[in-house]
């Protein structure tokens, strides 16, 4: 099991191409951390930001009676993909991790992968 600020770091220094990285609350739209992005990334805005599509998401899914979880939910931008992972443990009720990866220098594949032992470990 990792801590946040362990599991951020991890992302950042293990997905090639990884611009920024937050865990945050969906129930609150706050961050519980970030590690990364800078002036064009604000991850506290995107991390508020994301919790609209997260619970949109979820929302739709009852409405629809789809009894199954969101793996991740991915938005591709013209230079980057947006990576949001619902953390499923006993701990991580209510949360999910926000990756942030440049198109041109990331495989998909791999940041799925690398999000996904992430969100298995991190223990809040």
């Amino acid at each position: 099991m990792t801590t946040v600020e362990v599991s951020l770091k991890t992302l950042l220094t293990e997905v090639e191409g990884a611009l920024g990285a937050a865990v945050v609350d969906y129930t609150s739209g706050m961050a519980l951390g970030t590690l990364g992005g800078g002036k064009e990334l604000d991850l506290t805005v995107a991390a508020a930001g994301n919790t609209d599509v997260i619970r949109s998401k979820m929302r739709t899914m009852e409405l629809l009676g789809i009894q199954d979880k969101i793996e991740d939910i991915l938005i591709t931008l013209g230079t980057q993909y947006h990576l949001i992972r619902p953390v499923t443990g006993k701990s991580g009720n209510g949360l999910f991790i926000y990756l942030v990866i440049d198109k041109a220098r990331s495989n998909l594949a791999m940041a799925r992968h690398h999000l996904k032992r992430t969100e298995e470990s991190l223990e809040v």
